[in-house]
């Protein structure tokens, strides 16, 4: 059964940092394109970050030049390295996998996480 398991989350004063770490797992032969979306309460569910096979990224542009997005595709791992963090950060922040295949045929247009709390506050 395919899982993705969110890691990293947690409580950080503002100015601090927070890495992320999602690994997918469950017989996975590739994965397309990996990222990292966020809701904050009372909010919709916005893109964070995202991560093409290829290497290629995107960033929200509230976040640009503070978070890194990152991916070890031997891992099926992706990573989000948050820097100088600000309040507004504080949200639920979710993995996702576009396009996923696994070894046994089947296939995934969207798979989410279950999210990591992520608080920014002095």
């Amino acid at each position: 059964q395919v899982q993705l398991v969110e890691s990293g989350g947690g409580l950080v004063q503002p100015g601090g940092s927070l890495r992320l770490s999602c690994a997918a797992s469950g017989n996975i032969l590739k994965i397309a394109a990996m990222g990292w979306y966020r809701q904050a309460p009372g909010k919709q569910r916005e893109l964070v970050a995202g991560i093409a096979s290829g290497g290629s990224t995107n960033y929200a542009d509230s976040v640009k030049g503070r978070f890194t997005i990152s991916r070890d595709n031997a891992k099926n791992t992706v990573y989000l390295q948050m820097n100088s963090l600000k309040p507004e950060d504080t949200a639920v922040y979710y993995c996702n996998a576009d396009q996923l295949w696994t070894y046994s045929g089947s296939y995934y247009q969207n798979y989410w996480g279950h999210g990591t709390q992520v608080t920014v506050s002095s």
